[in-house]
């Protein structure tokens, strides 16, 4: 299977303080990779810096295109959408108008009508919400919301930080359940940065582990959940 995103020699610093260190990975064509570590590993810079958001040094290809150096939105326009850790809805617009939002770089306005059904059909909690202020929803809403309107770009890639943090058990699940049919059914492939080691191994087909900005364990997501010192780190048996 083609790659749909390819990282080599991927170094970014903020200001003067480097946080990765040559960091090499991919994402498969309609595939899900996990990036997983220690808090402080470099994870959430991963992500930023697949989006242009840190300074960076080494190649990110994306659809065969080099997007190392663009500017974020240029890599959004690409098909690149982020949901960053803290969900970042806008608490004052209703459900409806944060999805609204999430559209504003589309062409295809006479199909932006259609996305709404597709994602509340996948969301149907927040289409009984969908004239409700964000700020007002639960946090698995505003996870869901901030989901939601990653998608209204329809991406070929989705960026994940941390979907689960500070949800119930019962939410999560819901939530994982939903990613892997947004996969399955609309091809979106998924980078995906988790602290719940063991439910990002069995949703992922690939998987990188960071410490301290750097790969230490790599390949696919049943190897290295069977790998010993993954288990007894990360996964606690």
């Amino acid at each position: 299977m083609a790659r749909l995103l390819e990282v080599r020699g991927l170094h970014a610093q903020y200001g003067p303080s480097r946080v990765l260190h040559g960091m090499d990975f991919g994402v498969e064509e309609g595939g899900i990779t996990t990036i997983l570590g220690a808090n402080g590993a470099g994870k959430t810079t991963t992500l930023r810096a697949v989006c242009g958001m840190v300074r960076t040094q080494g190649e990110i290809i994306f659809g065969g295109t080099r997007i190392d150096g663009r500017q974020t939105e240029s890599i959004v326009r690409l098909g690149v959408a982020h949901v960053p850790d803290g969900r970042g809805t806008f608490v004052n617009l209703s459900v409806d108008e944060n999805l609204c939002l999430g559209a504003y770089t589309r062409r295809d306005k006479s199909e932006v009508t259609a996305d709404f059904e597709r994602i509340y059909n996948y969301f149907p909690r927040l289409r009984e919400r969908r004239r409700q202020q964000a700020g007002t929803l639960s946090g698995g809403e505003q996870q869901m919301l901030a989901v939601s309107r990653a998608l209204m770009l329809r991406p070929r890639l989705l960026l994940l930080d941390e979907p689960s943090f500070g949800l119930a058990p019962r939410i999560v699940q819901e939530l994982f359940e939903i990613f892997r049919e947004i996969n399955k059914q609309d091809r979106v492939s998924m980078l995906l940065v988790e602290q719940n080691a063991a439910l990002a191994l069995r949703l992922a087909d690939q998987a990188y582990l960071l410490e301290t900005g750097r790969v230490v364990v790599s390949g696919s997501a049943e190897a290295v959940r069977n790998d010993e010192a993954v288990r007894r780190s990360y996964l606690g048996y």
